[in-house]
């Protein structure tokens, strides 16, 4: 069933990525709740790489590949770039097998990130709490006019 499997998978994703279910783009697709073209996109930019492609070449993902869909996912409402994805993503990968010094500058360089998207989501929080004075406001001026007796 599957003809080929990339190099990197093991060193991405760890071995269990070699063992795991195999799913088609549009299962991926549907389990992270992104589109097949949003996949296909971040496949492009270089932020997931399937595991391994069918004997007909489609792409097949394992559970580790989805979990860095969700990744990417949750990091773009955040409004971070590609170029931050995917150093992110290299943080996380190089994580899993690093020791001593590059440990700790990889911690560094995920602190980093988190600061970065704890103020992305407090900016986010004040621009949703200006949006909903905004709409309850309308909500008041539809109250007000809608009243026969106004």
């Amino acid at each position: 069933m599957v003809a080929t499997s990339r190099a990197s998978g093991s060193e991405r994703h760890g071995a269990a990525s070699a063992t795991g279910r195999l799913m088609q783009i549009g299962e991926a697709a549907e389990r992270v709740g992104l589109s097949i073209r949003t996949i296909r996109h971040y496949e492009e930019a270089g932020l997931i790489v399937p595991s391994a492609r069918s004997e007909g070449g489609f792409r097949l993902y394992t559970e580790p590949d989805l979990d860095r869909l969700a990744v990417v996912k949750r990091m773009k409402p955040l409004g971070f770039t590609l170029d931050e994805m995917r150093d992110l993503l290299a943080v996380l990968d190089a994580l899993d097998t690093a020791t001593g010094a590059d440990r700790a500058a990889l911690l560094d360089r995920l602190a980093i990130f988190h600061t970065a998207a704890a103020t992305r989501v407090t900016a986010l929080r004040a621009q949703l709490a200006l949006a909903e004075g905004f709409a309850d406001t309308l909500r008041s001026k539809l109250d007000h006019h809608s009243d026969p007796t106004a």
